[in-house]
C-alpha cells in the first residue's frame, strides 16, 4: 500500500506530474496540453504547501494559524487543478470566501465566535468542485460548533461531560453502531431516526435493534468525505454527531479551513487578545486552540494527500 508521504515525493517528478494531470484530464478538452500547461503550478502549490507547514511546526505557537492557513490554501489550490484544469478562471475565486466579525464583544471568546459564508470566494469554490456541496448548509456558524465536530477533540468535550460525537465503528467496516441514547438527543423516533441518516447511508442491507444501540450493516464501504461521519486521525475510528444541531454534511476539510481562516484572522489583527490568550491561558480556548493546531498539521495534509492517491488508484484502473 502506497503511503501519502511518498506519494508526495513521487509528485516531486515533472514527468509524474504532468502524468498524473493528464490522468485526472481524461475525456475534457485539450488534456494533454492542459497538462503540460498546470505541472510546473501544480508542484510548486504541493511544494510551498510542504514548506509552509514544516515552517509552522517549527515556529512559535503564535504565527502557526497564519502558516497552517496558507498551507491548507496551496493544496486546496493544488487539489483544484487536478479537476478544473483553468482554475482560478475568475479574480473572484481568489478571495477567502469566508468573513469573521469585524468588531469583537467586551468578553469575547472564540468558541462563541462565528464566522460568515460569502457566495463567492476559495470556500464555496472548493466545498463545491472538491466535495460536491454546492448548497451551504449554514450561513453563519459558531466555532465551538465545528471544534465539536473533530474526532480529536471529542475527549476535551468529553472531559467537561459534553462528549459532542458518538463513536459508531470503523471508516474500515461495513457494521455501524448507534447508540439509542441518540434517539433523545436528536428528539427522534428510532424509525425518524433511520430516516435521517439513510441519507447518508445509501447501502443499507440490514438493522438490528436493541436496547443500547442500533446495528447497521452496510452492503459496500461508504465514502465518509463529506460527512456527517467524521475520521480519527490515528485510530479511523467514525464519529457521529451527538446532537442534531450539528448534524452537517460537509467535509472535514471545510472544518479546518474556517478554524484556520478565523484562527489566522485573530493572530493578524488581534494582537493584544491573542497574546493575552498565551500568557494567561485564562479560559477553555488555549488548549482547544492549542490541541486543534497539533491536529490540523497533521491530518490536513494526509487527508487531503489521500483524496489525492484515491484519485491515481481510480484513474489507474481506466
Amino acid at each position: 500500500m502506497i503511503k501519502v508521504d511518498e506519494f508526495y515525493t513521487f509528485l516531486n517528478a515533472q514527468q509524474n506530474a504532468q502524468n498524473f494531470l493528464y490522468q485526472c484530464y481524461l475525456g475534457m478538452d485539450d488534456a494533454e496540453s492542459k497538462s503540460y500547461q498546470n505541472y510546473s503550478t501544480f508542484m510548486y502549490l504541493l511544494d510551498h504547501s510542504q514548506r509552509f507547514y514544516e515552517n509552522g511546526r517549527k515556529a512559535d505557537e503564535l504565527v502557526q494559524p497564519v502558516l497552517y492557513f496558507y498551507g491548507l490554501v496551496h493544496l486546496l489550490k493544488a487539489y483544484l487543478l487536478t479537476k478544473r484544469p483553468d482554475y482560478p478562471e475568475s479574480t473572484t475565486q481568489l478571495a477567502h470566501g469566508v468573513t469573521a466579525r469585524k468588531r469583537k464583544k467586551k468578553f469575547y471568546t472564540f468558541t462563541d465566535d462565528e464566522v460568515k459564508v460569502q457566495q463567492h470566494g476559495m470556500f464555496p469554490y472548493f466545498s463545491e468542485h472538491l466535495y460536491s456541496i454546492k448548497r451551504m448548509p449554514f450561513e453563519k456558524i459558531r466555532m465551538e460548533v465545528l471544534f465539536s465536530l473533530l474526532p480529536e477533540m471529542n475527549d476535551f468535550f468529553a472531559l467537561q461531560k459534553q462528549e459532542k460525537l458518538a463513536a459508531v465503528g470503523s471508516a474500515n467496516s461495513v457494521h455501524l453502531h448507534f447508540p439509542t441514547k441518540l434517539l433523545d438527543n436528536y428528539h427522534l423516533t428510532e424509525k425518524a431516526f433511520i430516516a435521517r441518516i439513510q441519507n447518508y447511508l445509501p447501502t443499507i442491507k440490514a438493522i438490528k435493534s436493541g436496547k443500547l444501540m442500533i446495528d447497521i450493516q452496510l452492503e459496500d464501504y461508504v465514502d465518509y468525505s463529506n460527512g456527517p461521519f467524521f475520521k480519527h486521525l490515528e485510530t479511523d475510528q467514525l464519529y457521529f454527531p451527538a446532537y442534531r444541531d450539528a448534524l452537517l454534511p460537509i467535509s472535514e476539510v471545510m472544518i479546518h479551513y474556517l478554524l484556520l481562516f478565523n484562527l489566522s484572522m485573530l493572530c493578524r489583527y488581534e494582537s493584544e487578545w491573542w497574546g493575552d490568550l498565551f500568557v494567561s491561558k485564562a479560559d477553555m480556548d488555549y488548549p482547544l486552540i492549542h490541541h486543534f493546531l497539533q491536529i490540523t498539521a497533521q491530518k490536513i495534509p494526509q487527508q487531503i494527500g489521500s483524496e489525492l492517491l484515491a484519485m491515481k488508484m481510480q484513474n489507474d484502473l481506466r
